[in-house]
């Protein structure tokens, strides 16, 4: 189609090239810092997922020292019986 414009086709095109190229630069810099946002996320979940697995494994662990303390302590109470009947 044709197009009727009030101003000739050279001018239009030098006065929207340069704003078209600004909002080509300024989308890239939106998607790089987007970009940067999704990376940071995605590491927090991932350290966030690390943290929760440590602290199973130190409560696990610490539960298994406590058991073999009590169960230690029931054997020297149950052995300090048995000699003294």
């Amino acid at each position: 189609m044709d197009y009727i414009l009030e101003q000739p086709a050279a001018e239009i095109l030098n006065a929207l090239l340069p704003k078209c190229v600004e909002m080509e630069f300024y989308r890239a810099l939106l998607e790089s810092a987007a970009a940067e946002h999704a990376a940071r996320m995605s590491a927090m979940e991932a350290a966030t997922s690390n943290a929760a697995d440590m602290i199973d494994r130190l409560t696990l662990y610490m539960n298994r020292v406590r058991q073999a303390s009590i169960t230690k302590e029931i054997i020297e109470v149950v052995s300090g019986a048995a000699a003294a009947e």
